[in-house]
């Protein structure tokens, strides 16, 4: 597992790929989801994808990990996440009393990257 993946559930396969991959490593997971939804439809390799994917209704990969990452936010956010998960949301509090105080921004978790 890289740094910028987090195992969401050891009994499943689903990984939550943290935002901030490079491109080079979203292309090949993007040429991946592609090939699959040719597969899906029974065509060649290089047909056109896109209204495939639309029609299957699956995101981009990376609207996909932009989604999952807000909608994870929000369940955590929200007290319908997993404990660990609540545990990293920090909301942002101001030192002294501004306009935008009254927004709900939240502090980034610090990772530790090995």
């Amino acid at each position: 597992m890289t740094a910028h993946q987090l195992k969401l559930n050891p009994s499943k396969t689903e990984l939550l790929v943290i935002p901030g991959l490079p491109l080079n490593a979203i292309c090949p997971l993007q040429m991946i989801q592609n090939a699959a939804a040719g597969l899906v439809f029974n065509l060649p390799k290089f047909s056109y994808t896109t209204p495939l994917l639309r029609s299957l209704h699956w995101l981009p990969v990376a609207a996909r990990i932009r989604f999952k990452t807000l909608m994870l936010t929000y369940k955590a956010k929200n007290g319908q996440a997993p404990s660990y998960l609540k545990a990293l949301i920090t909301p942002r509090t101001a030192p002294r009393s501004l306009r935008s105080a009254s927004t709900a921004q939240l502090v980034p978790p610090s990772l530790r990257v090995k």
